[in-house]
């Protein structure tokens, strides 16, 4: 053979194994567009690696190197995302004493499991709002498929004032807090310029965005979660360093006036809103402020409290059972004032992998079911900024899937009980 019949062959063979790449069939009964709310039958989803690559009606026949997976008597729809979880923590007694008991790799192998119970329970991307840094090491395992879990988006260590949410030294002897000694780098920082050096400090550690406390919490030992614990002037040195580093800023943020000076100051979004007032509520609608309630973490610290009065120390039980309770009726006022909704729950808080129950509250608040499942898909996307990747079943998309029975539009609680699992074209839960 001559050198220009062997150079086209030997290219051809080279090529040969892409030209027949398996490619995957999804035969899906019901297909739920979140896009348009249409709930389609006898659809194909086409994932080819990570990706979808087509998304036909009927059930398109697959070739001899491709797989075929059978979802004929599921409902479809995209993998769900959580835009506020906590993967280091869980609920517990002992969570006080465990900041002093377990060691990072305890907290590592804790948060390894708690990640894989959100992924089987649907949740193929999360936004983890603060942690000790190792939520980001999980973030990078992940990622590099060392261990299975959600796609996570990590704050790194939160941020907070001295005193603050997020000072871990609140409550403890003035000989422990002198041994601490924490500052901007450990996420506790005052004035602008610490605020600036703190969002530094986790950007040079790794983070996707940046967590700020603006006002009290209700599982710290401060005595108030309402009042404002920055200034304007601090949070807008957060948001344009953030800004400049091309990070978002989520703020919690229970007390109205705390809400006020974030949302002027540019934060992202709102998390946990619980006593935001109708003036907070118009300022979001002004500025397009993502919201992000966590209703069911307010209902399960005011539940447990009120089933169990010694589960928690007496200052968090009181504000357990004063702000709790608040969350859901502050939620549905704000989506219905015409507020921008993403889907968090606070997972942490309450037991992983309970996360779906917080549809059946935003309903339970007047929001319509399909409204809170593109809270959890469109919307948490956006928020992400990654609308171009997932948040709806396209092709170009990543292959983020979840497949339920019946129809959750009808019964919002089938979507705490996946049946199917993929993310990015991976197949975690096949039942």
């Amino acid at each position: 053979m001559t050198r220009r019949f062997i150079l086209p062959l030997a290219a051809a063979l080279l090529a040969a194994p892409a030209a027949f790449a398996q490619k995957t069939y999804l035969h899906c009964g019901h297909l739920l567009d979140v896009r348009s709310g249409r709930l389609l039958a006898q659809q194909t989803v086409v994932v080819e690696k990570d990706r979808i690559v087509a998304v036909q009606a009927g059930y398109a026949a697959a070739g001899p190197q491709d797989k075929v997976i059978d979802l004929e008597n599921r409902t479809v729809l995209p993998g769900l995302i959580d835009c506020h979880v906590h993967l280091e923590t869980v609920p517990s007694r002992a969570s006080f004493a465990e900041r002093f008991t377990l060691n990072p790799a305890d907290v590592a192998y804790r948060a390894e499991a708690n990640a894989l119970t959100t992924l089987r329970a649907g949740f193929t991307t999360v936004r983890d709002c603060g942690g000790s840094g190792i939520n980001t090491a999980l973030r990078k395992a992940v990622a590099k498929g060392l261990v299975p879990g959600p796609r996570i988006y990590s704050a790194g260590t939160a941020i907070s004032s001295t005193g603050g949410h997020m000072d871990e030294s609140d409550g403890l002897s003035d000989y422990m807090i002198e041994k601490l000694n924490l500052g901007p780098a450990e996420g506790v920082a005052n004035g602008p310029v610490q605020c600036q050096q703190a969002v530094r400090e986790q950007f040079r550690r790794g983070a996707d965005l940046i967590k700020i406390a603006s006002t009290g919490g209700v599982l710290d030992l401060s005595k108030d979660a309402s009042g404002a614990q920055y200034t304007e002037e601090e949070i807008r040195a957060i948001v344009q360093t953030a800004r400049d580093l091309g990070m978002a800023v989520a703020c919690h943020a229970h007390g109205a006036e705390g809400i006020k000076r974030a949302v002027r100051a540019g934060v992202t979004s709102i998390e946990h809103g619980s006593l935001m007032d109708a003036e907070a509520i118009q300022l979001m609608v002004k500025t397009r402020t993502w919201y992000v309630p966590t209703i069911i973490a307010g209902k399960s610290v005011a539940d447990t409290a009120r089933k169990h009065p010694d589960y928690f120390s007496p200052v968090v039980a009181a504000k357990a059972l004063s702000i709790g309770p608040q969350i859901q009726s502050t939620f549905g006022r704000a989506y219905k004032a015409g507020v921008r909704v993403a889907f968090g729950t606070d997972a942490g808080v309450y037991r992983h992998g309970q996360n779906a129950r917080e549809f059946g509250y935003m309903t339970e608040a007047g929001m319509p079911p399909l409204e809170a499942i593109r809270s959890a898909t469109l919307n948490a996307a956006a928020l992400l900024d990654e609308s171009a990747n997932f948040g709806a079943l396209e092709a170009g998309k990543l292959a983020d899937v979840v497949a339920l029975d019946g129809d959750p539009l009808k019964d919002i609680t089938a979507l705490m009980r996946p049946r199917f699992v993929m993310k990015a074209g991976v197949v975690y839960v096949n039942n």
